[in-house]
């Protein structure tokens, strides 16, 4: 008779990705709120400590296969990145800018206000600077938007990824070293290691349109030669010390401008792309524990209102400087409160890079929890209320 206990165990994931897909199709078309939204709550119920399906995370496939999807999501975001938009209107990185600047200032303030120490209180900073993009890309084409509001939360997404990677990798050098003496070490590190994710992305940029150019079938070709080019790609970053999220980027931007075609019909990779984001929400959510949740939860409901004042408040203040009402300014700050899966995966790297921060950020623990169930909500909302949204905001029920 087979032993069930190892049967089950390799069942775990299939499953779990079945029950998310599921949760999320009849979610989706009973409350009309985002799919990833179950797809967190499905991941969060199943994990080891709340549930006990899913096996504790680690550095496995299952974890490669997250930063893949990730990457792919990455690429997509990268590829909607107008440089000459940036360029023409500089109030908009301004905003952007400032936008993550007091949310580093605000939230660092806060934490040491409830007692945290001084290195976890900038870590928790330097996290809440950034906003998922996973996120923001999946409910934006969920919702099919498109606008002033929808490319502007797209592109400060895209910023507040990269300064939030740098900061957290200067955090984590000075919480290696813990001294002060190693601040300059630690940001030139974080300097080298984002320019050489750039650089590694922006040369497969080169080299896959090339390919896709000799091949002379681009269009048809480039969603495959795209995904098996990110899958390389996050395997190298992977086994490096580079950052698969800034190469991804920059992988998507580069291509952007060597006029390579990636239509709409391709947005989400199709059924690969479906897939991975069904796992990378249920893996993210896997990785929290409800302890730290409860043990944390007060600081995160001060750092999610905190967060989402900062940002709304400093993007609204460019709003007419940078060509938009007032309106629209706060909603494209309200739209960049998704946060939960691009935090989760920035500390899952550093603790496979043997910095074991996770049990002292157990407050962000919670304020990912609370973003991967309404952060897709309320980016979803903003584009609705800015009238972006192509899909029907009154959702159907079931009979």
């Amino acid at each position: 008779m087979p032993d069930l206990p190892p049967i089950l165990t390799s069942l775990a994931w299939p499953i779990a990705i079945a029950i998310a897909w599921l949760a999320g199709e009849f979610g989706q078309r009973w409350t009309g709120l985002p799919r990833i939204s179950f797809y967190g709550l499905v991941g969060f119920v199943l994990a080891g400590p709340q549930g006990a399906v899913l096996p504790l995370p680690d550095s496995g496939p299952v974890a490669l296969l997250a930063d893949i999807g990730f990457g792919l999501i990455l690429f997509e975001l990268g590829y909607r990145i107008n440089l000459r938009w940036l360029r023409t209107n500089p109030w908009l990185g301004a905003a952007g800018l400032t936008e993550s600047l007091l949310t580093f200032g605000v939230v660092y303030l806060i934490a040491i206000a409830f007692g945290s120490s001084q290195l976890v209180a900038l870590m928790m900073a330097a996290l809440s600077m950034g906003s998922s993009p996973a996120t923001v890309v999946r409910v934006i084409n969920e919702q099919r938007s498109s606008g002033q509001v929808t490319e502007r939360v797209l592109h400060l997404t895209a910023l507040n990824c990269v300064l939030a990677v740098f900061a957290f990798n200067v955090i984590i050098g000075f919480w290696i070293f813990r001294t002060f003496d190693a601040v300059g070490e630690a940001l030139w590190q974080s300097l080298v290691m984002l320019a050489g994710s750039a650089l590694l992305g922006a040369l497969f940029g080169v080299l896959v349109p090339a390919l896709l150019r000799a091949i002379r079938n681009p269009r048809q070709d480039a969603t495959l030669a795209y995904a098996i080019a990110i899958l390389l790609l996050v395997a190298i970053c992977d086994a490096g010390t580079l950052s698969p999220y800034i190469a991804a980027l920059a992988f998507g931007l580069s291509a952007r401008h060597r006029r390579v075609a990636f239509s709409a019909a391709q947005r989400n990779f199709g059924a690969l792309g479906g897939l991975l984001t069904v796992l990378l929400f249920v893996f993210a959510a896997s990785t929290l524990d409800w302890r730290q949740i409860a043990a944390g939860s007060a600081l995160a409901v001060a750092v999610v209102l905190a967060r989402l004042a900062t940002k709304t408040l400093a993007v609204t203040a460019f709003a007419h400087l940078s060509g938009v009402s007032w309106r629209k300014g706060a909603l494209t700050g309200l739209g960049l409160a998704p946060l939960s899966v691009f935090v989760i995966l920035l500390i899952e790297h550093a603790r496979h890079a043997g910095v074991h921060v996770v049990d002292e950020l157990r407050a962000m623990a919670a304020v990912t929890m609370l973003l991967e169930v309404f952060g897709p909500v309320i980016i979803q909302r903003a584009l609705i209320w800015a009238h972006e949204s192509t899909t029907d905001p009154e959702p159907p029920h079931a009979a």
